[in-house]
């Protein structure tokens, strides 16, 4: 352990930068996709439900793969574990811009893949190595995020518009390629996630706990109409009549609005021992966006703003109640696979079921207000899961 804490301590600027490059890359690759929707719609003949198919694949990939990350760190090693999930990202990039149907489609699961086992791993490499500086460095990486996501949202139609969406999209391979080429000198290291070595986690009495359901409900609720909105805004925007490089942009705003809870939620979070007005004022915050955007679409930058802050603080509110809401690493761990896996599957369900919706009714207001609820929902349920309890598993 003392050679562990020697080499990190040389090589810790490499590994921060390291950290921060592997969150760069666990939301820009599946976010930069839904401005170009449209013109992949259009060159393949899609239906709306068929090209919802795309955003729903990686979120899929995020429930099945998550439960088994750490037995894969477990198994190769936390760092070579993350070097492999940076590949698979830049292998689905790859293969998503190469221009057939089908590698469109696998190579958009592959990339859900590699972003599943980097969402699962990379904190337990905070926790590990800035054990006294997980609030900041977490907020870090999640601006990290929201900034790269932003970004490429913002920059993807016009890149579009110049080199056609099959080239805009390779353009991603960009991060994975710098990632990995930081990464590389960790491989030296082979060491196992907390979560792996903390033993056995009593996962069966975990799903017979109300608390439990309470926390992944409130996640699973928060991630659904985050996925489900994130998936189709620029479409809803360009129906209301706004350019696809405007929409793109709020898109991309959006993305860069759900970075900021990042910053701020951290040091209010250590000064409130009970987190029920907190979780649902937040949820409250995208109830009042997504009926903004359903009956006041001229104001889209105000709600994009409003919505990134509301699903932003409520992923890190329902990451935080899964440490919070438990007594040990086992419980922590348990809890852990049950929310991400429930939530990501309730998550996979929302962009598709909205693009149903619009095929058959011809309107965004009616999956938009169906997604209203839903963050009502998670109201409720933050309101819940917010007290100042514990499982009794």
């Amino acid at each position: 352990m003392n050679t562990l804490t020697h080499r990190r301590s040389a090589g810790s600027t490499a590994l921060l930068f390291g950290i921060i490059l592997i969150a760069a890359n666990l939301r820009a690759p599946f976010t930069g996709l839904p401005p170009l929707l449209g013109a992949v719609q259009v060159d393949f003949g899609l239906s709306t439900t068929a090209i919802g198919a795309l955003t729903t694949l990686p979120l899929l990939a995020f429930a099945l793969v998550s439960p088994y990350s750490a037995r894969l760190a477990r198994e190769y090693g936390l760092e070579r574990t993350l070097f492999g999930a940076l590949a698979a990202i830049a292998l689905g990039i790859a293969l998503r811009s190469s221009g057939a149907l089908w590698s469109l489609y696998v190579g958009t699961g592959i990339i859900g893949v590699g972003i599943a086992i980097g969402n699962v791993l990379l904190p337990s490499v905070v926790k590990r190595d800035f054990p006294h500086n997980v609030a900041s460095l977490t907020g870090a990486y999640a601006l990290a995020m929201g900034v790269a996501a932003a970004l490429g949202s913002a920059m993807i139609v016009p890149m579009a518009h110049a080199a056609g969406w099959k080239s805009a999209l390779a353009v991603f391979l960009v991060l994975p390629l710098v990632a990995m080429a930081v990464w590389t000198p960790q491989l030296s290291v082979r060491t196992k996630s907390v979560s792996s070595t903390a033993g056995p986690a009593r996962e069966g009495k975990i799903w017979h706990s109300a608390l439990a359901w309470q926390v992944t409900l409130f996640l699973g609720l928060n991630s659904t109409i985050y996925y489900a909105a994130v998936g189709w805004l620029p479409a809803i925007l360009t129906d209301a009549g706004m350019p696809a490089d405007h929409a793109g942009s709020l898109h991309g705003v959006l993305q860069l609005a759900t970075a900021v809870p990042g910053v701020l939620i951290g040091p209010i979070l250590s000064r409130l021992r009970d987190q029920r007005l907190l979780a649902a004022v937040v949820a409250g915050f995208s109830a009042v966006a997504l009926l903004g955007l359903m009956a006041l679409p001229q104001f889209a930058l105000a709600w994009s703003i409003l919505f990134g802050i509301g699903t932003g603080a409520g992923i890190i509110l329902g990451l935080s109640f899964i440490g919070l809401r438990t007594h040990n690493a086992h419980q922590a761990a348990a809890l852990s696979g049950m929310s991400q896996c429930i939530g990501y599957l309730l998550a996979a369900a929302g962009p598709m079921a909205m693009g149903m919706l619009r095929d058959a009714l011809g309107s965004w207001r009616v999956p938009l207000g169906l997604c209203a609820i839903l963050a009502l929902a998670a109201v409720f349920m933050g309101f819940l899961a917010g007290r100042e309890r514990h499982v009794d598993a």
